[in-house]
């Protein structure tokens, strides 16, 4: 793992990251997470810049220094209100500040913030701007290809050049547009085609900048053939559902000679983390809900899951619960 005094994801060596998403990437996803990868960019969940500055920054900020690499992700509009932002991830101690420009639901728009911004770009580069001037951590911006019909390229390259032009170096496509009205945040993931070549055109179209591809991607090969006309990928949903997918990521992307640990190591490395957290009074399942997918497509999943979920809610369960359901597995002759 690069050094926390070094760590910085904005530079060459980001290629790969799992996207923001609400109710999965809290501290102790990432923290699960870094049990398997230590390379891969990590992002919290959105935080709203009203959030930050009003509420309880202890609960929406607090992180492990395992989980680094990390980035916040900040959802606003106010350019001063996501400078003082830009100021306290930086005193956090987070790598990077990422601007949600790419969510689609209701409350989102109701506040002016997410997607609907790309149809203000000018708002877009002020608040860059505005960020770039209090703090030095790298602004990146996360973004859709178009906004109902203002979805043509010269729309896209136009708000790429109006943002860049104010500093931002890195930005993250989710290779869909957006609808604003009409379709669910859920269906705006997955009705409007991926269109792969857009975001193939803007890094032709910007060899300068760094563009991180996003949507859709389930495995590491599609990765690979996505690296040789972007810079880098980011995975969402498949993260969650196959955390294991990233296990060799550290050595077959970023050259590290350790081989990857077996998920039963990983499952055993969470167990400190765990006893920790259980002794300040977490409910287990809040770390445990997470890690359900583990063991994923191999045999002994359904018995894996269905311990963790069966006994991690109930008053006082700790480790145990995870140890037996270690236990249990040994059963299957394949499980590694």
């Amino acid at each position: 793992m690069p050094s926390l005094e070094t760590a910085n994801p904005s530079n060459s060596e980001h290629l790969l990251s799992v996207a923001p998403m609400m109710d999965r990437t809290d501290r102790h996803f990432r923290y699960f997470m870094r049990q398997i990868t230590q390379r891969t960019l990590l992002y919290t969940e959105m935080v709203t810049s009203a959030a930050i500055l009003h509420g309880d920054k202890n609960r929406l900020l607090d992180f492990s220094p395992e989980e680094k690499p990390l980035a916040l992700q900040v959802g606003g509009d106010n350019p001063q209100d996501l400078a003082e932002c830009a100021k306290i991830a930086e005193d956090w101690g987070y790598d990077e500040i990422n601007l949600n420009v790419g969510c689609p639901s209701d409350r989102v728009q109701n506040g002016n913030f997410g997607a609907c911004l790309m149809l203000q770009p000018e708002r877009v580069a002020d608040c860059v701007e505005a960020m770039l001037k209090v703090s030095s951590l790298p602004v990146t911006v996360k973004h859709r290809i178009g906004v109902d019909d203002c979805d043509r390229f010269e729309d896209l390259t136009k708000f790429v050049q109006l943002v860049s032009e104010m500093g931002c170096q890195r930005f993250t496509v989710h290779a869909r547009k957006a609808w604003l009205k009409g379709l669910s945040p859920k269906e705006n993931r997955e009705i409007p085609p991926l269109r792969y070549e857009a975001v193939h055109q803007l890094k032709q179209a910007f060899p300068h900048l760094w563009i991180e591809i996003n949507g859709g991607f389930s495995d590491l090969e599609q990765v690979r053939h996505q690296l040789r006309s972007v810079d880098a990928v980011m995975i969402g949903r498949a993260a969650y559902d196959n955390p294991y997918l990233f296990a060799p990521v550290d050595r077959e992307f970023y050259g590290e000679e350790k081989r990857p640990p077996t998920r039963k190591q990983v499952a055993e490395t969470m167990l400190p983390y765990i006893d920790f957290w259980v002794t300040k009074e977490l409910k287990l399942n809040k770390i445990t809900r997470h890690m359900l997918q583990l063991f994923a497509g191999q045999p002994g999943s359904r018995l894996w899951k269905r311990i963790l979920t069966e006994k991690s809610y109930k008053p006082g369960a700790g480790v145990e619960v995870v140890q037996e359901a270690l236990s249990r597995l040994t059963q299957f002759e394949k499980v590694s």
